[in-house]
Parts: C-alpha cells; structure tokens; sequence
C-alpha cells in the first residue's frame, strides 16, 4: 500500500509540473506556443493520467480482495468459537455424567461389599452409565461434526481449496 501511496504521490507532482510547465509558456508568449512542446506536455499528461487511473484501479481491487479476506477470516473466526464452545459443553457435559458415575458405582460396591444387592443402587448405577455414554457419544458427534465443517470446504472447492 505504501508503494501505490508513492505513486499517486509522484503522479500528482508530476500533473503540477506538466500544469505549471503549460502556464508558463502561456505566459511567455501566449499567442505562439510552441506545438511540438505543448503537443509533448499534453501527451505526458494524458499518460500520468492514464497511470493514474490504472493505479486508482489496483488500489481498489487490492482494497476489495482485503475486505473479502477480512470477512471470511471474521467468519471462520465465529464458527471455530461456536465449535469450540459446543466442545466445551459437551466435555463439561461428560465430567458431570462421569462424576455421577462414580459415585453410583462406589455406592454399588459398598452395598455389595456389605452383601446387599440393592435394586435402586444398581439401577441407578445403570442409568449413570448411559448416561455417561450418551454423553461420549453426543461429545463424538460434535468432534466429528467439527472435522466434517473443515473439510467440507476442501470436499466442495476440490483443486481450488
């Protein structure tokens, strides 16, 4: 960006001067310009115009493909947070369930340790244990859904990607 900032800098000086370089021979003598010098001033003008332009245009495409980076970038910033908090969550999810689950089976082993096969323990040691799976296999399907999200790009953009 600096070197097109240097340019359009030159550019303009250069204008001045070709402006500048016309007054003057006006005002030398106004009713006889020399026409193969104004002829050469015009045609310099009329390129650092034209330089000009081309530059204004390489400017703007630079400055287009930079805001289209930018939002993609701002987008694959947002939906890497949302996996990431979902990962969380299930992790989170999982601690809790495993959490449960030992203290159901510590409770089984004490009644069976003691000779008591309680029905309620024992249930309750089941539902823990499901749960805790449900649990592995929702934070599965949310790592999986993740590696699914990143490839898919490359699966549709093919040699592009």
């Amino acid at each position: 960006m600096s070197e097109i900032t240097e340019f359009e800098r030159r550019i303009t000086a250069a204008l001045e001067r070709i402006g500048a370089g016309l007054e003057r021979l006006e005002r030398i003598d106004p009713d006889r310009p020399d026409p193969a010098e104004l002829e050469g001033l015009r045609e310099a003008l009329e390129i650092e115009r034209s330089t000009n332009a081309q530059l204004n245009d390489r400017v703007k495409a630079i400055r287009e493909r930079q805001e289209t980076q930018v939002a993609r970038l701002d987008r694959r910033a947002h939906e890497m947070t949302e996996r990431a908090e979902a990962l969380e969550a299930e992790v989170e999810r999982l601690r809790a369930v495993n959490a449960r689950l030992r203290e159901t089976s510590a409770a089984l082993r004490a009644a069976n340790a003691e000779g008591l096969g309680d029905p309620v323990a024992i249930d309750a040691a089941m539902m823990a244990e499901l749960a805790a799976l449900e649990a592995l296999r929702a934070g599965d399907r949310a790592e999986l859904e993740a590696i699914i999200a990143d490839l898919r790009p490359l699966a549709e953009g093919g040699a592009h990607a």
